[in-house]
């Protein structure tokens, strides 16, 4: 945890539009300056907050997003100009050390900080500025305490254990160097902090601010949050409380737009669509013809989209003014029209499978080339990632069949202009870790009794799945046939409905940052390592023999601990499946 106190006052000068910054800075110190001068008004706080979303939208930050929850999954392997880049190309071999530079945290303990800073300093502002409401205060106390709590959330999804405080660092003088808190004892906090604020969140942002409501922290995505966290904890009940509260008040928002714009449930467009969604809100593509492109667009490249819960911002065409900056995370990860490809590209696990009719691990058989996300989340063919880098993915599915491919046309973001918007989470998302709890709720055997305890939690798993299912494929409502839809029937068991539920969530959520995580979760519930060796055999760009013995060991499926934050923080203990950073091998570490 390294001091970034000083980063925060610069943002806050910045955020403020203070032209004399500088100048402002060499009058009184910083802690003067924090104290006196500050922190007076609900501008202030307001300011301080932006700082913290900002932060959050740093491209180290949005890396590690992509690369702490993708890069060693069977999705990606090395793309165009890897070499430039020794530390990714490391990673991808599985040839990780304490000195790999993906490896440091700083960029999310900032945000963790201005937090704890925000947390720290508002309640004074309250107590001065009758313009700065005890509701007002409540609600940036569960905005700012939700953005802290999913930095910690994304830590100990990586590294397990980390150094937890909800302390915020102002001075140099106070001890940072903290012990790791266990993994189960972070997110034992992070759920008992975000139980205790859920309700003084924000509900709905004004209309006339759309990226507020998907962009900033609400109740659905504390709800969100808390649904993912309880998934974690095993308590499988509350995951699918808090994801049916989250499906119902999309429901009710959803509902309500029907409304003002004059749409009866009796109108013909939201039949079908309730008929394709299985009555979810889900964005729906093209219902009564042939072309498909337009879900694509919404969720993923004009944003705040009705099935988005919370996302980071960015804008296509930034100015020094404007408070969200071009993605270029993606353009240098996933690629642009200038480069095609990035630093990553589809696995060879991926693209097979997309090429293959029969035998696939992720699509389904029954979609063999109707199934949208085969040509919205990659280019098979070029071996090049899709999502997030195109700002358009056009299917004309007119003479497509499940022998015949659909013709695809898309255009990717330029290096300079990526305005796609990186999704934390999102309806899909909710829906399939409901369906993977129900899953866990199911027991096994065939006797009658376990029989009928599991019919109604295999019911509504699959109507969960089929929904998302439903929605990805290329043809009019009216012209989808049984043979181009998953069947009940076919997933009676606990394990089948399990497997499948972990295959939908892989093809609906490829390259968004999920798929290590799934993979590690899965680990974790196992109580052993299978999920990550059968994904990295998976892998051509791997040594498998080395990946198969690598990852018998629970301590290999995270991340090492940066040595310089050990340097500076003597109370960590290295994590034992990697090297120190003196070596590039592991062979000679042993």
């Amino acid at each position: 945890m390294r001091k970034t106190y000083y980063n925060i006052i610069g943002a806050v000068c910045l955020a403020a539009g203070m032209v004399s910054c500088g100048d402002y800075l060499e009058i009184k110190s910083t802690s003067e300056i924090v104290l006196e001068d500050f922190w007076n008004e609900k501008a202030d706080v307001d300011n301080v907050v932006s700082g913290c979303y900002s932060a959050l939208l740093a491209d180290g930050v949005r890396k590690r997003m992509m690369i702490w929850g993708e890069v060693r999954s069977d999705n990606i392997m090395s793309g165009e100009n890897i070499n430039n880049d020794v530390n990714l190309y490391n990673i991808l071999k599985e040839n990780i050390t304490a000195m790999n530079g993906y490896t440091t945290w700083d960029g999310f303990y900032d945000v963790i900080n201005r937090c704890n800073t925000v947390l720290k300093y508002a309640p004074g502002v309250a107590a001065i500025d009758p313009g700065y409401t005890d509701g007002d205060l409540k609600a940036t106390v569960a905005e700012v305490s939700a953005l802290r709590d999913l930095c910690y959330f994304y830590l100990i999804r990586t590294f397990r254990d980390v150094p937890y405080s909800t302390e915020a660092f102002t001075d140099d003088n106070q001890v940072m160097d903290l012990p790791a808190t266990p993994f189960e004892t972070v997110l034992d906090n992070l759920i008992k902090d975000l139980e205790s604020i859920k309700d003084d969140a924000v509900n709905r942002y004004p209309e006339d601010k759309p990226l507020y409501q998907t962009g900033r922290i609400t109740k659905n995505a504390i709800y969100a949050m808390l649904c993912e966290m309880y998934l974690w904890k095993k308590d499988y009940d509350n995951c699918i409380r808090y994801a049916e509260l989250v499906i119902q008040n999309l429901t009710e928002i959803e509902e309500e737009n029907r409304q003002k714009n004059g749409k009866r449930q009796s109108g013909s467009a939201t039949v079908l669509m309730d008929a394709r969604l299985n009555g979810y809100p889900l964005v729906a593509d093209n219902l009564t013809g042939n072309r498909f492109g337009e879900a694509y667009r919404s969720i993923f490249v004009t944003g705040a989209s009705k099935e988005t819960i919370f996302e980071l911002s960015y804008n296509d065409s930034p100015s020094s003014s404007d408070q969200y900056p071009n993605n270029s995370a993606i353009t240098s990860l996933y690629g642009s029209s200038n480069t095609t490809k990035g630093l990553l590209s589809p696995s060879t696990a991926v693209t097979e499978d997309i090429s293959t009719t029969s035998g696939r691990v992720i699509f389904d058989d029954k979609n063999k080339k109707i199934d949208a996300r085969l040509y919205q989340n990659c280019d098979a063919d070029k071996e090049e990632i899709k999502k997030f880098a195109a700002q358009s993915v056009e299917i004309d599915a007119t003479n497509a069949s499940n022998t015949t491919a659909p013709k695809v046309e898309y255009s990717l973001f330029s290096s300079s202009n990526n305005g796609s918007k990186w999704i934390i989470y999102r309806l899909p998302d909710i829906m399939l870790l409901e369906a993977e709890a129900l899953c866990q709720k199911m027991q096994e055997g065939s006797d009658s009794a376990i029989i009928a305890n599991n019919r109604p939690l295999l019911n509504q798993a699959f109507k969960l799945v089929n929904a998302i299912n439903k929605r990805s494929i290329c043809k009019e409502q009216s012209k989808i046939t049984d043979a181009d839809t998953l069947k009940l029937g076919d997933y009676t068991t606990k394990n089948l409905m399990d497997e499948l539920v972990q295959r939908e969530r892989q093809r609906e959520l490829m390259f968004e940052g999920k798929r290590w995580y799934d993979l590690v979760r899965y680990c974790m519930r196992a109580g052993n390592t299978e999920a990550v060796i059968t994904a990295s055999q998976r892998r051509d760009d791997v040594n498998k023999q080395f990946a198969l013995n690598f990852f018998k060991k629970m301590d290999a499926i995270f991340w090492p601990y940066n040595n310089e934050e050990m340097k500076v923080n003597r109370n960590l203990v290295p994590n034992p499946a990697f090297g120190s950073g003196e070596s590039t091998s592991y062979e000679k570490t042993k």
